[in-house]
């Protein structure tokens, strides 16, 4: 156990409080009765969750503590994280007007991850191993669904919160295909061994 994986396991463990007062937010605004300070206290683990991601990577680098389970959890973590922002955000208002993210983009983040995971096991299966390297449409994916988790909850009123996630869309599904893409590449081709 690397310091490096310590610190990826602490962002997962960040996970569920910051889920806790992204909902007592929620609540909060339902009620009529907007209690900020849990605002501000999920803003603020989301960024601290978020910047972990940055120096488990850099320590594993920097002191050579790259290991076989710090290259599975770091992206499970990744996606933890992402996707209770997303769903959370989209499934607790954050004022009475419903400020949140729209659950259509909830669901198109849970389906193509949840098509990623069928297709790795499947590779797996077929090809008995998996091979991925990070593509530029993955990590654009990974930022613009930050900025709509921001927008979202810091509030930039000047814009819906629809157009930071329709352009966070755009490379969810450009990164998804890239997998698929990836996916039909590796797989052998013909029938399968017995």
């Amino acid at each position: 156990m690397t310091l490096a994986s310590k610190i990826t396991l602490a962002r997962i463990a960040l996970v569920p409080v910051y889920a806790f007062l992204v909902a007592r937010y929620g609540l909060s605004v339902a009620a009529g009765n907007a209690q900020e300070s849990l605002r501000w206290w999920a803003v603020g683990l989301f960024i601290l969750a978020a910047s972990t991601d940055g120096l488990d990577g850099w320590i594993a680098r920097r002191f050579n503590q790259r290991s076989k389970f710090g290259a599975f959890i770091d992206p499970l973590a990744d996606k933890f994280l992402l996707i209770t922002a997303i769903v959370f955000l989209s499934a607790f208002p954050w004022d009475p007007h419903g400020w949140r993210i729209p659950a259509w983009f909830a669901w198109l983040v849970i389906g193509r991850d949840t098509l990623i995971v069928i297709g790795i096991i499947l590779v797996k299966r077929r090809a008995g191993n998996v091979h991925y390297q990070p593509h530029w449409t993955g990590k654009v994916c990974t930022v613009t669904q930050i900025v709509a988790i921001g927008w979202v909850m810091l509030k930039f009123r000047f814009l819906p919160p629809d157009l930071p996630c329709a352009l966070a869309a755009i490379f969810t599904l450009a990164s998804g295909y890239q997998y698929f893409r990836e996916a039909r590449r590796q797989l052998p081709h013909g029938d399968p061994a017995p």
